[in-house]
């Protein structure tokens, strides 16, 4: 069964953007659009007028909303509109289960970081069973414009790297677009100095020489399956977070990974995706790898 590409709405500017934005991916892969509104009725203890049929109709003008734009602009992908009687959190995580990605509005970068993502959107990236693309609504006095580029952070071992890979390079040939393979690496602790330790270095000829070595390695295979992807190699002393943000200054995606941990705390997206997804000018892809 093909996998669709689900977008969450509810109103805002910012989830109408990001249905755009699913549109457009769903459009230039070939795949269903999937289209839900997640909406229960609780009748609280309020002095308020609690109308259960007047809301469910504002839910279902929600979903209409985004049907008919993107429907209308990309006529010949299939849409369909779902209204999903569950909270936010728990109907988007349904979701991801059966989507090939889910995408979300986010509210943009600026001095507030813990709101940027929205209410619910980190907890869903941190535990998402497949990649969560978040996506800005476009700001009015913007002077940005997107590049011809798809950045990919790259990082440990090839096996470590090929679902965010993977992921990279079928946006990259479903855009025509160039690839820019991302591998930030920094100096290890002194107490990390040891003959043996430092043997792989040594033998590449370096510590920069080895991760431009480690980064061939792991985009390879994926070279071999997209020859009409043009990869640029670009390693970089510096943090991650740093690193990946510089690269993707004039990018259309920036794609990143998430590894996925069992934890009774819930799950983590780490410090390089929280940094991008916080900052960086464009949509940015998260991927569940083990």
């Amino acid at each position: 069964m093909t996998r669709a590409i689900v977008t969450g709405v509810d109103g805002s500017p910012e989830s109408l953007a990001a249905a755009e934005w699913a549109a457009r991916e769903a459009a230039l892969r070939a795949l269903p659009l999937r289209i839900v509104h997640a909406w229960i009725w609780q009748d609280r203890d309020a002095p308020i007028v609690q109308d259960r049929e007047a809301q469910g109709r504002s839910a279902h003008a929600v979903l209409r909303e985004a049907e008919t734009r993107v429907a209308t602009a990309y006529p010949d992908t299939q849409v369909t509109a779902e209204l999903v009687p569950d909270t936010a959190v728990a109907a988007l995580l349904s979701e991801a289960e059966r989507a090939n990605m889910l995408v979300l509005g986010s509210r943009g970068h600026g001095a507030i970081a813990g709101f940027l993502l929205g209410s619910y959107g980190q907890q869903i990236i941190a535990a998402s069973a497949c990649p969560v693309v978040s996506v800005r609504a476009p700001e009015r006095d913007s002077g940005a414009t997107q590049g011809a580029e798809v950045v990919v952070g790259q990082q440990g071992d090839r096996e470590d790297s090929d679902h965010v890979l993977r992921f990279a390079f079928e946006a990259a040939a479903a855009r025509g677009a160039t690839l820019r393979a991302v591998r930030a690496w920094s100096l290890p602790p002194v107490f990390a100095y040891s003959p043996g330790s430092m043997r792989l270095a040594d033998e590449a000829g370096g510590l920069e020489p080895f991760e431009r070595q480690a980064l061939e390695q792991a985009v390879k295979p994926w070279r071999e399956k997209h020859p009409d992807v043009t990869v640029i190699p670009h390693v970089e002393l510096g943090s991650a977070g740093q690193v990946l943000l510089s690269a993707a200054t004039r990018a259309q995606l920036l794609v990143l990974g998430r590894r996925v941990r069992r934890s009774p705390v819930g799950g983590r997206i780490g410090s390089a995706a929280h940094a991008a997804l916080h900052h960086a000018p464009c949509p940015v892809a998260v991927v569940p790898h083990p």
